[in-house]
């Protein structure tokens, strides 16, 4: 018997509506969900745990595709984990988003008239916890109209006080194991943010801007170098060559008067110069550039700094107090004046760093900051994948993590920013450097000249954490205990890099070894239709409320789940969301018949021997369903589970089985008996099956079909082994039957629902049993005392001859079939024509060739087609 199904379901006609309305449905359902703690989880349970993290959104957020891409695919997989019976966590909490959320607060104080200085730290800081209280957050509620199964009692935020400690505790261990350390490199600065940001948060897009060469020295001393950012050559401290370039050899070691200015300066030999690459020579800025910072460092360079935090010159000279741009355009043309220019290509296209929030061209700035030695930290979150304690999906990702983590260079993790976790350490009057763990005090107060550093962590550092931070880690709590590390990731490919790899760094390293989760399942990125990427800029931005608004919940997550192939991008389009209504509609349509119509869940199964064999059929098809959808689900193949519960349902149950049934269930007796418990069991495993992905809709029916209190609590469905190969090439052959003659129907152009008489010789064949189905679907009247055979059907063993007298102009179908054979023909000899010339084969393109090879198939396919058609006429 099926658990939960001890009573008989309410009738349908008071309980089921006619019509499904997602909007009457999904909040309630959601409500009592959460109100009856389905999703909650007990670390104090025996079951075995099935732990996933949601990628923490930032606070100023709002859904849109991508997150209700991932989010669809994460609630299938534990919904389905807690229907077989595992302990289940899908953490769900928001990050707190440094930059972001600092510059939404400030937009706001903009509007009054203020800045931030004008409140100060401590009150500006209050004003955004004020500002994420009333506005923050509105994510969740978008979560839940999801339909997203998160324990949200256990719901974080990385700034809460127990996040904050696990942030400090980190910290203050890394800084004493001399993995964070304090120095002056080259970090990207952003000038409209006023504050550092790390590689992975620079997008590089292609910028017209100009390239200027120009020359450097006198006499037999002149060197010509180009550079697209002329103003910083009023930073240069060196032109360097290559040391084996003849060219500039005589140069080597001295110096050269460095235009506009009263400096001179030197020409270095380094092999990082590329002498094929424009002149050969290179001017070097160590304070603005990475690389000439690191040949700065080679050769004892200077670094002179001149800009400042907004990007606008402080050198001395004419050009103080122009921002970067303006001066760019008057160094040009005060070295034109001077006959200093060499060349001038404008536009020249080149790829350019911007801020991914706020689009601002980022500015390479020597700066003091707070670094994370990422050496061994990066080491041991490479080895965990080689050493298969975790591993990555789909595998051909994995060169691209190992690409980023055998890479990566030390992490820069201060910002100048009042809003985020401040960083633990305090300065003393006499020089003191003091790191603070979370209990422990600071060493003095700011009237004894102490004072705490003003940068705050980035956000990934926090976030990085998020696996055990919210399981009350560094306490070593029973969720800790119960629920790390996680079973799995589920994230998309482009955050590999931002949060994977500081999560595996920071897990490995804080949980002895233990990397933070099993395997990273890595998904792609939603796209139009067209395959392009969504944005606002495009027009092409769609916000996820409307479709679930238009179409109900479940039809969203249908079609995103259909679409997750492992790590390859998602095309959607509203038609296919569209699409994806109808299948729910189906569903309803379906089962509300089954119940108007007595299917039920009541008592064991018949045995075998009394059932038919449509009914071992689809018991058999369901069967190998069950099995086929556990291993995609097991291999993250959400797409493909997504297309066989798809056909499976509408094709085989919905347009087959059910369609079958009907003539059992009008004729009454032992066998309708059976195949209503049948088609109730169908219906109750595949409403299981399909629970995870469209959860609204299948809770409905189960409940109403079953009598159980809710599905998201059921079993799930076990392969209980039983096939029947028989019975499933029994009722193939019998689909082969009625699809070619509603063919030969269509073909005749009678309407679906005409009714022809018909014979049926079906003697030898397993067709015998189902004469009453075949004349139901394909509207075959019996024969009657004037029946003359017109057209006759052999398929599959079986004969069907039908009297089309009557029912059609024979010769108006004989005149509209003789001008397709005709065009058909014509086709043929023009192709024919083409693959019969020799010197047409010879310059034609393969693909060419291949198309019209193709229609010269296409053309006798319906020439034998046709010619069928017409000997099948009433003759006369």
């Amino acid at each position: 018997m099926t658990e939960n199904a001890q009573q008989q379901p309410p009738a349908p006609s008071t309980d089921l509506p006619t019509q499904y309305a997602p909007a009457d449905v999904e909040g309630p359902l959601y409500e009592r969900w959460v109100e009856r703690g389905y999703f909650e989880a007990d670390e104090k349970s025996d079951k075995p745990p099935y732990t996933i993290v949601i990628p923490p959104p930032n606070v100023t957020g709002s859904l849109h595709l991508g997150h209700a891409f991932e989010h669809t695919l994460i609630d299938a997989l534990t919904r389905r984990k807690r229907m077989q019976g595992f302990e289940t966590l899908w953490q769900p909490g928001m990050d707190h988003a440094g930059i972001a959320t600092q510059n939404v607060v400030e937009r706001e104080l903009a509007k009054e008239g203020k800045s931030r200085h004008d409140l100060g730290r401590e009150a500006f800081v209050d004003r955004v916890w004020q500002w994420k209280g009333e506005s923050g957050g509105q994510i969740s509620g978008q979560m839940r109209r999801l339909g997203d199964g998160v324990a949200w009692s256990r719901e974080r935020f990385t700034m809460d006080e127990g996040l904050s400690q696990a942030v400090q505790t980190i910290f203050k261990r890394l800084y004493d194991d001399e993995l964070i350390y304090r120095a002056e490199r080259i970090i990207n600065w952003c000038p409209r943010c006023l504050t550092a940001i790390s590689d992975i948060e620079v997008e590089y897009q292609d910028d017209d801007g100009e390239l200027v060469s120009m020359k450097y020295g006198d006499g037999d001393d002149t060197i010509v170098v180009a550079t697209t950012r002329a103003e910083t050559m009023l930073g240069d401290t060196a032109v360097a060559v290559h040391p084996e370039d003849e060219r500039y050899k005589h140069l080597v070691g001295k110096l050269v008067k460095l235009p506009l200015t009263d400096r001179s300066i030197p020409v270095v030999a380094d092999e990082h110069v590329d002498p094929e690459f424009g002149t050969g020579a290179v001017k070097v800025t160590p304070a603005h550039d990475p690389n000439d910072f690191e040949i700065g460092q080679r050769h004892d360079l200077p670094a002179l700094t001149i800009m400042d935090e907004h990007a606008v010159i402080t050198a001395h000279g004419p050009f103080q107090g122009l921002d970067r741009l303006e001066a760019r355009s008057a160094i040009v043309a005060a070295l034109r004046a001077e006959g200093r220019i060499v060349a001038e290509k404008r536009p020249y296209v080149h790829s350019v760093g911007h801020c991914s929030r706020c689009k601002t061209t980022i500015e390479p700035r020597l700066s003091m900051q707070w670094w994370v030695k990422v050496g061994p930290l990066a080491k041991a979150a490479g080895d965990a994948v080689r050493d298969g304690k975790v591993k990555i999906h789909p595998q051909e990702m994995e060169k691209r993590y190992f690409d980023w983590v055998d890479n990566l260079h030390d992490w820069c993790i201060s910002r100048q920013l009042w809003w985020g976790h401040r960083i633990p350490v305090w300065y003393g009057p006499n020089g003191e450097v003091v790191c603070v763990g979370p209990d422990e005090q600071p060493p003095g107060t700011e009237a004894e000249g102490w004072r705490q550093d003003t940068d705050v962590l980035d956000t990934w550092f926090s976030s990085g954490l998020w696996p055990f931070s919210t399981l009350g880690w560094p306490e070593q709590t029973e969720s800790l205990a119960k629920f790390y590390p996680n079973s799995v990731l589920v994230t998309g490919y482009d955050i590999l890099f931002f949060w994977v790899a500081r999560m595996m760094m920071f897990g490995l390293y804080a949980m002895d070894g233990t990397p933070p989760f099993h395997t990273i399942a890595l998904h792609g990125m939603v796209r139009d239709q067209f395959g392009k990427k969504m944005s606002k800029s495009f027009g092409n931005a769609v916000n996820p409320l409307d479709w679930m608004d238009k179409y109900g919940s479940d039809a969203l997550r249908f079609t995103l789940a259909r679409g997750a192939n492992p790590g390859v991008d998602v095309p959607i389009g509203e038609d296919w969301v569209q699409g994806s209504r109808n299948f729910a509609n189906k569903i309803w349509n379906a089962t509300r018949f089954a119940l108007m119509n007595g299917a039920t869940v009541d008592g064991p199964l018949p045995e075998a021997s009394k059932l038919s064999s449509t009914d071992r059929w689809i018991l058999s098809r369901l069967n190998s369903v069950v099995a086929e959808v556990d291993a995609y689900y097991d291999d993250f193949q959400f797409a493909k589970l997504s297309d066989s519960l798809f056909h499976f349902a509408w094709d085989e149950v919905f347009d087959w089985y059910v369609e079958l049934s009907k003539t059992t269930f009008q004729a009454g007796g032992e066998a309708a008996e059976v195949s209503k418990r049948v088609l109730g069991e169908v219906l109750d495993v595949t409403l299981k099956l399909l629970h995870p992905v469209v959860p609204f809709v299948t809770e409905t029916l189960w409940t109403t079909l079953t009598g159980g209190e809710s599905v998201v609590i059921a079993d799930w469905p076990s392969d209980s082994g039983f096939r029947d190969a028989d019975a499933e090439r029994e009722i193939e052959s019998l689909q082969s039957v009625i699809t070619e003659v509603r063919r030969f129907r269509a073909d005749q152009g009678l309407q679906p629902g005409q009714r022809v008489p018909a014979r049926l010789t079906l003697d030898g064949t397993p067709f015998a049993t189902h004469e009453a189905a075949i004349r139901q679907l394909l509207r075959l009247q019996p024969e009657g005392d004037t029946f003359t055979a017109t057209a006759t059907l052999p398929v599959a063993g079986a004969e069907v001859a039908l009297d089309l007298s009557g029912t059609i102009d024979v010769a108006a179908e004989r005149k509209r079939l003789a001008k397709d054979l005709a065009a058909a023909e014509k086709e043929k000899a023009q192709a024919n024509a083409k693959l019969g010339n020799e010197a047409f084969l010879a310059k034609a393109p393969d693909h060419v060739v291949d198309k019209i090879r193709t229609r010269l198939a296409k053309a006798e396919e319906d020439i034998t087609r046709i010619q069928a058609q017409l000997e099948r006429l009433p003759q006369g």
